[in-house]
């Protein structure tokens, strides 16, 4: 079965800052497969590999189309420098939408926070929640004027529900000031770096909101850690050692070494790729664990994780 089976060609694009482009792609031979909010594509690089891309519900979206913002990274390993270089006409490869960031269907009021590129769901979410008529808000935070993508879109769907942060003046994002009115039964969506959803997670449960209203998918750079070693990986199963490069995910491996593994996001957000950890000590990388999981080093992500010791043994 074909792993990217939609075929998808550019319509359209715009520099939506110095370093976001949002891309219009029609879908040739059929219609636009179903989406919700929250859900994301991979999109299949030339060079092997794919790399995943929030839909957005933009307001002047055609029937028919699916709409991406992408951000072009500084130290780019190829995702952000192809999705850039596209051109109108230019056809891609994706697979079908996969949505590991649904929103709520409750009627409970939402808080919104996205940082940076983390918008592309959160604008999708924050359309979903107007047309509803759900109460909400949403906190976008940049690091500077000029640096936030669709605010015009944004503006025109939220109106008094988005506030707009940024770094370098009064207007600085504060997490907990954002949480302080927020009702007991609120369900809360972040995306965006790692610090700032670890930011919002610790101040959306000092507020006393439950952990299963608290949701969150992370947006990361392309680059991998710099300073990355080799190490082994011990199948409990069979006794089989792989070695794990220095480039290398645990994923990766493991399907090099011709095992068929079962995860999602390669992103260490969603927790499909979740294992048990027999021996060794995992270098966690991933935002799903809680403190005290990832203290215990019982569990992992294989998909972003790695090891502090030269071997791990996991139960696969």
């Amino acid at each position: 079965m074909d792993a990217h089976p939609l075929k998808l060609m550019v319509q359209s694009l715009a520099a939506e800052t110095a370093f976001v482009r949002s891309l219009l792609f029609g879908v040739e031979g059929g219609a636009a497969p179903h989406w919700q909010a929250g859900a994301h594509i991979r999109v299949s690089l030339p060079g092997g590999g794919d790399r995943p891309y929030s839909l957005m519900a933009l307001p002047d979206l055609r029937e028919g189309a699916l709409a991406l913002g992408v951000l072009r990274e500084e130290r780019s390993t190829g995702g952000s420098l192809f999705m850039h270089a596209l051109k109108i006409g230019d056809v891609v490869m994706a697979t079908e939408p996969v949505n590991n960031f649904p929103l709520h269907a409750d009627g409970s009021p939402a808080i919104l926070f996205a940082g940076g590129i983390g918008i592309t769901p959160i604008l999708s979410m924050a359309a979903e929640l107007k047309r509803r008529g759900d109460p909400y808000r949403l906190h976008y935070a940049g690091r500077t004027q000029g640096s936030l993508a669709f605010l015009p879109q944004l503006r025109g769907i939220c109106a008094e529900a988005l506030s707009v942060h940024y770094d370098g003046d009064d207007s600085c994002l504060n997490i907990a000031l954002a949480l302080d009115t927020a009702p007991q039964d609120s369900h809360v969506y972040v995306c965006g770096p790692a610090g700032m959803i670890d930011t919002v997670k610790r101040s959306a449960l000092s507020k006393g909101i439950p952990p299963q209203r608290i949701h969150y998918e992370l947006f990361k750079p392309e680059t991998p850690a710099s300073g990355d070693k080799p190490f082994e990986v011990e199948l409990r199963s069979t006794g089989q050692v792989i070695q794990v490069g220095a480039d290398q995910s645990i994923i990766k491996a493991l399907e090099l070494a011709g095992l068929d593994v079962l995860y999602d996001c390669q992103r260490g957000d969603c927790g499909i790729c979740q294992c048990g950890v027999i021996s060794g000590i995992p270098d966690h990388r991933d935002v799903i664990l809680s403190d005290q999981e990832k203290a215990s080093n019982k569990v992992m992500q294989i998909c972003v994780s790695r090891a502090k010791s030269e071997r791990l043994v996991l139960d696969l």
